[in-house]
């Protein structure tokens, strides 16, 4: 009975935390164009109504991650729906217009 092995465990493959490359894909897309519209919203804050505009627009950012968070359970969820990448593109979009339009 001494010669009793057990194999080898072996680690799973892949990452446990992704759910794919285009769920990743989206994340990523998803956080540049959420640090983007923050961006925007404290920009146009200051070109509004100078450092204490931009102090408010960082709030009004602020509020905009913990409506976001409170939208997906999450600020970047693991299955992030595509609907909600593409309002967040035209919101960027449409913030982006109005700092040109300030300009």
């Amino acid at each position: 009975m001494g010669g009793v092995t057990q194999p080898a465990q072996r680690p799973p493959l892949g990452n446990g935390v992704s759910a794919g490359p285009a769920s990743d894909a989206k994340t990523f897309v998803a956080a540049a164009l959420l640090t983007f519209a923050a961006g925007m919203i404290v920009l146009i804050g200051y070109v509004m109504a100078g450092g204490f505009g931009g102090f408010l627009g960082l709030i009004g950012a602020v509020f905009a991650v913990v409506w976001w968070r409170s939208l997906h359970e999450k600020v970047f969820p693991r299955d992030l729906p595509a609907q909600s990448v593409v309002g967040l593109a035209v919101a960027a979009a449409v913030l982006f217009g109005l700092v040109v339009l300030m300009a």
